[in-house]
């Protein structure tokens, strides 16, 4: 107990306490992390880490996940940190220096290689051993467009659909070999409900998940989920865009197309902490929005 406050972990059992932190993360930032019930409930390695008063409220959360990696072709033992949230009248009390402290304690005592977290607050975390690593994002034009099946288009909003993606999510390959998730099934289907702009669709050849959109004669390609990536040409031939340009959002080299390199500039930071050689030396890559937590 800290005052009032008693502290829990690894609390995703409990449902009260779950709908609880569902509150907080709505309340703090107006994402809605409870539209997990219907996507197949919260991923089951996280371990979150939270405060909460006597009437059982959330006050305070910072938690820890499971996100293994591939870099350069090597498969990485990783942890992702994200959910860290503190209401306004408890700030200022050192709650989420404490549950940070005690996420990097569990993480250290699990082995992990790598740790990785987005932040608006970068300054928060370097004191950790954080450091904000830039990102790189791929454009050019189209590729022509090869022949294969046209895709279907789908609803996150449809139970159907979304059981059609966790199945194709759960037997993905990394698409690339360059820096990759190789999971992340709970990101993607959030990611997808967060952002209306988002388009998914099924190319039947490949099995495959496309995630895109296209605005300003560019077709920009968010991510592949497939055991089989499809090469870009394959891509715009199955949604059957007319988009002259084309931006990729992860690196290419799965893609038979290497567009130009441009920075980045998202709403948050990618920092990393651990072994981070193997990543800086694997040149420019990107974090795919699908898998951003």
């Amino acid at each position: 107990m800290v005052g009032q406050l008693e502290f829990r972990s690894d609390y995703f059992g409990d449902r009260a306490a779950f709908t609880a932190l569902v509150d907080l993360l709505f309340d703090t930032f107006e994402i809605d992390i409870g539209q997990l019930d219907r996507l197949g409930g919260p991923d089951p390695t996280s371990m979150p880490f939270g405060y909460f008063d006597e009437t059982g409220r959330c006050v305070a959360n910072f938690s820890a996940f499971s996100t293994p990696l591939v870099i350069n072709g090597r498969r990485v033992h990783a942890v992702g940190y994200q959910s860290g949230a503190v209401r306004p009248e408890y700030r200022g009390q050192g709650l989420y220096r404490d549950l940070m402290q005690r996420a990097f304690a569990w993480a250290e005592g699990q082995r992990f290689e790598f740790g990785m977290l987005l932040t608006d607050k970068p300054g928060l975390y370097t004191s950790y051993g954080f450091r904000v690593i830039k990102q790189h994002m791929f454009h050019g034009p189209m590729p022509a467009a090869a022949g294969v099946l046209p895709c279907r288009h789908l609803s996150i909003e449809n139970d159907a659909d979304v059981a059609l993606i966790r199945s194709v999510l759960i037997q993905r390959m990394p698409v690339s070999e360059r820096f990759a998730v190789t999971g992340h099934i709970e990101e993607f289907l959030l990611n997808a409900c967060f952002d209306p702009s988002i388009r998914l669709s099924h190319m039947p050849d490949h099995d495959a998940i496309v995630a895109w959109r296209e605005g300003a004669g560019t077709f920009h390609l968010l991510d592949i989920a497939s055991r089989d990536i499809p090469l870009l040409a394959q891509v715009i031939a199955a949604v059957q865009t007319r988009a002259e340009r084309a931006a990729v959002y992860f690196p290419t080299d799965r893609l038979g197309w290497t567009g130009e390199t441009g920075r980045y500039e998202g709403s948050c930071d990618l920092m990393v902490t651990g072994d981070t050689d193997a990543l800086l030396n694997s040149g420019p890559f990107m974090l795919s929005p699908l898998a951003e937590f």
